[in-house]
């Protein structure tokens, strides 16, 4: 089967920061200074985000030669420019099936698969940024396993702190927020909070897939 060459994004825009968002693959988002430098930086990033697709066993029609075809822009807010992905876009508000749902909590099971993965094979210390900076691997599971506690809340779910270390506590935490995902919508936000399914698949999994991709690059002396 041929590959495609376009990919439908999303780009929300402050002064500072942009982010490209892949509209119907969650946690293809990625940053740059412009737009200009974000959809580059998205296009530039989908051999990565194929193993998410490949580990969530979905056939993923993008190789190198992607073109990334900027369908909605929205003005971003002081999340976007602190480096988060905000915008929920006009796409986000389409409703969703039980296929569609599912095909999001694979999605989002495979960022987290791939983050466990990257974290178990991490040397503990980290090689550190360009100015020093930059939290060790065990801080940043803290970091992650944390927002998934918060992520969980907006979706109107029991989000207490959980202790990255314990596995079942994690795993539930983990499995309540696919089943939130998973579940047919009208597009409308989960629990009547402020995140439809589609836009939630695509928050949770940037941020592990995020700090995944930090981990790879600050592991490898060569990056």
């Amino acid at each position: 089967m041929p590959k495609s060459k376009n990919v439908a994004a999303g780009v929300e825009v402050t002064p500072r920061k942009a982010f490209a968002s892949a509209l119907d693959w969650p946690g293809w988002s990625r940053a740059g200074k412009t737009p200009e430098d974000a959809v580059a930086a998205l296009a530039a990033y989908v051999d990565r985000y194929a193993a998410v697709a490949k580990r969530a066993k979905l056939d993923f029609p993008f190789d190198t030669a992607v073109q990334v075809d900027v369908v909605e822009e929205g003005e971003g807010n002081a999340t976007t420019a602190f480096g988060a992905p905000d915008v929920r876009f006009a796409a986000d508000g389409r409703r969703t099936t039980a296929k569609d749902g599912e095909q999001l909590a694979a999605i989002v099971d495979a960022a987290w698969t791939i983050f466990d993965r990257v974290v178990a094979g991490a040397p503990a210390e980290l090689r550190k940024g360009p100015r020093g900076g930059g939290r060790d691997r065990d801080k940043i599971v803290e970091h992650v396993v944390g927002a998934d506690g918060g992520y969980a809340r907006v979706l109107g779910l029991n989000g207490n702190e959980v202790d990255p270390r314990d596995r079942a506590a994690v795993a539930d935490l983990r499995k309540r927020m696919l089943d939130a995902i998973r579940g047919p919508s009208d597009g409308s936000p989960i629990a009547g909070k402020k995140w439809p399914p589609r836009y939630a698949a695509r928050r949770v999994a940037w941020h592990a897939l995020d700090h995944a991709w930090e981990i790879e690059d600050r592991s490898d002396p060569e990056r």
